[in-house]
């Protein structure tokens, strides 16, 4: 049976496909497999999670395994959304301090690849980690954690399924909170050279979307945290030369905003308020493809000002681009890693063909601001490019070599942008 990744646009290439139920039966797969990958809710658009021969699926590992109070950390099972678990952790009155904007990825996958959410003081998914449990390249059960090697575990944290299977994770909570979410209509380009830091440090969370037709962002979502769900704000019916949206928008012009989290400043819970879809709704699948590409935020206005330049070859292919900032982490293969960042997201029209043409075109628009590309996302930048990128690249290696000494976890991907074996 062909197995596709959630957007349909990547066939993985298995010969065999498994979905344990136990710990046991992983270690036995990995100790009887030689080529090995783990899929999550497979959102990656890229090769980055298949293997010729043996794929793994996390999908049953979907529990909360315990929530300490007292330290106020939650251990989960990798395979786990962050939908499932979010809704726990509000039951129980606790929350994660970010979230990514769609809320049905899986919590191992996410943070295996440095995916983030947003907001000028929010770390990515995998800053949360503080532990891990993995099965390695020889079945056995091995424990990461900032307590017993901080060092190492900024090393596994992000470690692109390259340490083994990741069947359990305990991530950082925090008591819950609540967020009002406002929306402001065409924020004109130009307006950031002189007020950007004004502009994301206005909300907990900001995201910019431009359909790139113009020089003029379709849309600012504001996500203010409150102290309590009553909370007054003095809310300007201008922002930056933007409108405050009269009713609820989709991030794509001309889209129902009905399957989006609400708006028009009424307040939620963190978990229906920091994705920007729905709980209750799941994407169908794609019909879309993604890029994103994130650099030092110093110079948001200047890539700003470089894409708009070839926005008329940029828009056509295009549904939507969302610009949103990240905060440092030390995790070694971050996309944030040491450098508070902003991130170019692109979300295209399904047109590899065309697609594939107009991204060395941003690459190199970008290459000025060293952009490193999102993992699990669509990019053509040349491999010793990508590597150079990231100071702790030598140390991931041998990390890897530790644990994988032959490269049982390695596949194409790996071999390519981690390893520069072509």
């Amino acid at each position: 049976m062909e197995q596709r990744n959630w957007a349909g646009n990547y066939i993985y290439s298995a010969k065999n496909w498994y979905e344990p139920d136990t710990i046991e039966q992983v270690k036995e797969i990995v100790k009887q497999s030689e080529k090995l990958r783990v899929v999550g809710s497979r959102h990656s658009f890229n090769g980055i999670a298949d293997s010729k021969e043996n794929i793994i699926s996390l999908q049953h590992f979907n529990r909360v395994i315990s929530l300490d109070h007292e330290s106020q950390t939650v251990t989960v099972e990798g395979g786990i959304i962050y939908s499932d678990l979010s809704q726990y952790l509000e039951e129980k009155g606790f929350a994660l301090q970010n979230m990514a904007s769609l809320p049905h990825i899986s919590v191992a996958g996410a943070c295996a690849t440095a995916t983030h959410g947003s907001g000028n003081n929010n770390r990515g998914l995998s800053d949360a980690v503080v532990a891990m449990e993995v099965v390695t390249a020889n079945g056995e059960l091995v424990q990461f954690s900032r307590t017993n090697n901080q060092e190492e575990m900024n090393g596994a944290a992000v470690a692109l399924g390259g340490l083994g299977v990741v069947t359990k994770l305990t991530l950082n909570v925090i008591p819950s909170y609540y967020i009002r979410q406002d929306v402001y209509e065409n924020l004109p380009l130009e307006n950031l050279k002189d007020d950007f830091e004004e502009v994301f440090s206005s909300a907990y969370s900001v995201s910019l979307f431009n359909d790139w037709q113009s020089e003029t962002f379709n849309y600012a979502w504001l996500k203010r945290r409150l102290a309590h769900p009553q909370e007054p704000i003095d809310l300007r019916p201008t922002f930056f030369g933007a409108t405050r949206a009269t009713e609820s928008r989709h991030p794509i012009p001309g889209i129902g905003a009905e399957h989006c989290t609400e708006q028009l400043g009424v307040s939620g819970a963190w978990l229906d308020r920091l994705p920007h879809f729905k709980m209750e709704f799941t994407p169908s699948n794609g019909e879309e493809l993604q890029s994103e590409y994130l650099l030092p935020r110093e110079y948001t206005y200047e890539a700003l000002v470089a894409i708009n330049k070839i926005r008329e070859q940029i828009a056509p292919l295009l549904h939507i681009s969302e610009i949103r900032t990240v905060a440092k982490d030390q995790l070694w293969m971050s996309s944030c890693f040491q450098q508070d960042s902003v991130g170019f997201h692109f979300t295209w029209k399904d047109n590899w063909e065309e697609v594939q043409k107009v991204l060395p075109k941003i690459e190199k628009a970008l290459e000025p601001f060293n952009a490193r590309p999102h993992w699990g996302k669509l990019f053509t930048m040349a491999p010793e490019k990508v590597q150079s990128l990231y100071p702790k690249l030598p140390d991931f290696q041998q990390l890897l070599k530790k644990y994988d000494p032959d490269g049982k976890f390695r596949n194409s991907f790996m071999d390519t942008y981690i390893f520069g074996e072509k």
